[in-house]
């Protein structure tokens, strides 16, 4: 009598300075069975190929990964009435809104993140070396960008970052405290939505409750969008810079022609992005009919893992895929961002928010380094980006 292997165990390491070793052993099996935190079984897709069938197919449904009863990668730390209504809030007018504050051309947003990672770097200046430039630049460059397009008080920041590092736990169980945060947050961001002195976009969500179309969204959905859009936009902003500038700095020939060379920082961006670690769990979908995919089948109601950091380390679709190389001409197809009907809307923008910031610390500050050893890096564990607890640097 043979016993089958024991399930791999996923997340893999959340350490952001190399590739988990799994990777590699799991491009001979591009579709494998692993146990998530939450105890689940699921499907993990490791093939660039692969992965995009999972994406752009709508039979995998992100939607229904929340479902009462549902295998999951770990824990909601959202309510679930609150992904439950979620798919209430659409229509052309929300989605208008939502597109104009994020898109970086856009009422002067693209100034405005250029003066703001300046300021930032002047006050790091100032302050001089070391500094931790996760805490002293990332965190509050996101933060503050995602004030400004809700058009809430910079000083709201602080109050609606403290939820984050719960609210982005990998955990087994429930959190009470992802509750109560979220409890909160909501009803800060009512009161905003009826400060007069709010703007921005969520005082263009206030004004949709005076056109009819819109009369069955309450205020605390309204609010709703505006605590996930801080929420998950600060979490990626932040985790996709830091991990970005951490890489440059690793590969210092890279950083030195940024610094010699700034035109080409926009096209180095998809590159920072293709081997962007920041991501530390799988997109989840729900397989909604019996599937095939590659030489495994699939069944209904099972959970399907997409692994981006393995697609966009497929040597298939990318050449000597380990090496950051600027100039490569398909970077671009990287899937960082998703891809198919829930690609990222707000890719225009994180796009930006890394070049401003890189333009920024290229030019004012090209002896950038890392102030410790690698190896002396804390990571954060259990948690959906992979991110250092500091990034400690000199120059």
């Amino acid at each position: 009598m043979t016993t089958a292997p024991p399930l791999i165990d996923f997340p893999f390491s959340p350490r952001g300075d190399r590739l988990p070793p799994e990777i590699e052993q799991l491009r001979a099996t591009p579709v494998t069975r692993v146990r998530t935190i939450a105890g689940d079984e699921a499907w993990l897709v490791s093939s660039y190929d692969l992965c995009r069938q999972v994406l752009e197919d709508p039979r995998f449904s992100l939607k229904d990964t929340s479902a009462p009863g549902a295998p999951r990668q770990y824990a909601l730390t959202i309510p679930p009435e609150v992904v439950n209504n979620m798919g209430n809030i659409t229509g052309a007018g929300l989605r208008k809104a939502v597109l104009k504050a994020i898109n970086p051309r856009a009422g002067g947003l693209t100034e405005w993140m250029t003066d703001h990672a300046t300021h930032l770097v002047d006050g790091i200046l100032g302050y001089g070396p070391p500094v931790d430039l996760r805490g002293q630049f990332a965190n509050p460059y996101a933060e503050h960008l995602h004030c400004h397009i809700l058009g809430i008080p910079r000083d709201d920041a602080s109050l609606l970052a403290s939820s984050l590092d719960i609210a982005f736990m990998n955990s087994a169980c429930p959190i009470t405290g992802a509750r109560l945060n979220w409890d909160r947050d909501i009803a800060h961001m009512t009161r905003r939505l009826n400060d007069p002195a709010t703007d921005g976009l969520m005082a263009e969500l206030a004004a949709l409750r005076d056109d009819p179309d819109y009369a069955h969204l309450t205020d605390e959905m309204l609010a709703t969008v505006g605590v996930t859009m801080f929420g998950a936009g600060v979490i990626s902003t932040m985790g996709a810079l830091t991990m970005a500038v951490f890489t440059l700095l690793q590969n210092p020939g890279v950083w030195e022609q940024l610094c010699a060379e700034p035109g080409r920082i926009p096209a180095a961006v998809d590159e920072l992005l293709r081997v962007n670690l920041s991501i530390a769990d799988g997109l989840p979908r729900l397989a909604m009919d019996d599937l095939q995919l590659g030489d495994t089948e699939i069944k209904k109601g099972e959970l399907v893992l997409v692994l981006v950091e393995a697609a966009n380390t497929d040597e298939s679709v990318f050449p000597d895929p380990h090496t950051i190389d600027i100039d490569r001409p398909n970077a671009a197809a990287h899937l960082s961002f998703g891809y198919g009907g829930h690609y990222c809307p707000a890719v225009p923008l994180g796009k930006k928010h890394i070049e401003t910031a890189i333009e920024a610390l290229t030019t004012r500050m090209p002896g950038l380094h890392l102030a410790v050893p690698v190896d002396q890096l804390v990571w954060r564990t259990r948690f959906m980006k992979r991110i250092p607890e500091r990034l400690p640097v000199a120059w």
